[in-house]
């Protein structure tokens, strides 16, 4: 049985795929916070996404993604997803140490655990079907800690990022430019915001950032898979 296309969208694009980072000079070092986000598809609101921030000590920290469903086929099946990353604070930037991502849409299930040995420079990923290794490279990321690397490049003034990102098979480097800046309207409020496209494709992929306020963005669409488009609901910073 074929997963429909809008439960697809929403358990794969809600990765906040928004899927970090280079060295960025004199970065401080974060601060927790709980970001909470509603979830739309062709303008009709399907699912809540939480991102939070926390600190698991000894330089390291926890980035968390959780989604679910809430309203149409996404809620009637249960669709959820969890993306977790724990990553070390490094030379002003983070760097990924594990990456794990689960997904269940009633039918259908995914699971991805991502491991990265510092010592050897080595990635290891794992889908269930045995471990498969390739190089890393410095300042690797993950996808889902991509939003958040660019929201800390844009606070250090960046007008564009290239980010060495973990993915199933290799390191991708992925190209990340302020194209506009917008005021933007969401239900968090209203926001003089920097307009940040991937690739240069703002059809498949923007995100608005007041990274002077917030380093996640305030805004995000996707268009491949199905016209997916984040909006804040609130930020709390702290524990």
């Amino acid at each position: 049985m074929t997963a429909p296309n809008s439960l697809r969208t929403f358990a794969a694009g809600l990765v906040l795929a928004v899927s970090t980072t280079a060295a960025f000079a004199a970065t401080p070092a974060p601060t927790p916070f709980t970001a909470t986000y509603q979830v739309s598809q062709g303008g009709q609101v399907i699912g809540e996404a939480v991102i939070t921030l926390k600190s698991a000590g000894n330089g390291q920290w926890v980035y968390s993604n959780q989604t679910k469903g809430t309203a149409g086929i996404a809620a009637a099946l249960g669709a959820n997803s969890s993306e977790t990353t724990t990553f070390r604070w490094n030379n002003n930037a983070p760097e990924t140490i594990s990456y794990d991502y689960n997904m269940d849409a009633g039918f259908k299930k995914k699971q991805r655990h991502t491991e990265v040995n510092w010592t050897s420079a080595q990635v290891t990923v794992d889908e269930g079907k045995g471990p498969a290794s390739y190089p890393g490279a410095p300042g690797l990321v993950d996808r889902n800690t991509t939003a958040f690397a660019v929201g800390l490049a844009l606070r250090e003034g960046k007008q564009s990022v290239s980010l060495p990102v973990a993915v199933k098979r290799n390191v991708e480097t992925q190209e990340f430019k302020v194209t506009g800046k917008d005021t933007v309207k969401v239900p968090a409020g209203s926001f003089p915001t920097e307009r940040v496209v991937r690739g240069g494709d703002e059809n498949a992929f923007s995100a608005w950032y007041a990274p002077q306020k917030y380093p996640v963005p305030v805004k995000l669409t996707q268009s491949d898979g199905g016209n997916l488009e984040l909006q804040l609901v609130s930020f709390k910073a702290g524990n």
